[in-house]
């Protein structure tokens, strides 16, 4: 089964940056978007979250590790954006909970 090309990030593509909250398949990652947003009734500013599926070719992110992710063309019918850079590198030990990374008991 022969491979599919690489995946092309357009210049302009909408770019967001997220936490990884899975790593278990292979070029795959679950990244978490969590931002705060104003009720519309009560006023109250409430955790809102967005998971996306993201291709990562290499494999090169790990849990917890913020990363730079940017829309693409549909890789699957789940992923349709591309891992551009890591951000930041997770501890060794790290543990996703709403998408903010902290450290594991031990």
């Amino acid at each position: 089964m022969s491979r599919k090309s690489p995946v092309v990030i357009p210049e302009k593509s909408p770019r967001l940056v997220g936490m990884v909250d899975r790593d278990g398949q292979d070029r795959t990652r679950r990244v978490v978007i969590s931002y705060s947003a104003r009720h519309p009734r009560y006023g109250k500013y409430v955790r809102r979250r967005t998971i996306l599926q993201v291709h990562d070719e290499t494999n090169d992110s790990k849990l917890g590790d913020r990363v730079e992710i940017a829309e693409c063309r549909p890789v699957s019918r789940t992923k349709r954006w591309a891992l551009v850079r890591i951000v930041e590198r997770a501890p060794i030990k790290a543990e996703v909970v709403y998408g903010e990374a902290v450290k594991a008991k031990d």
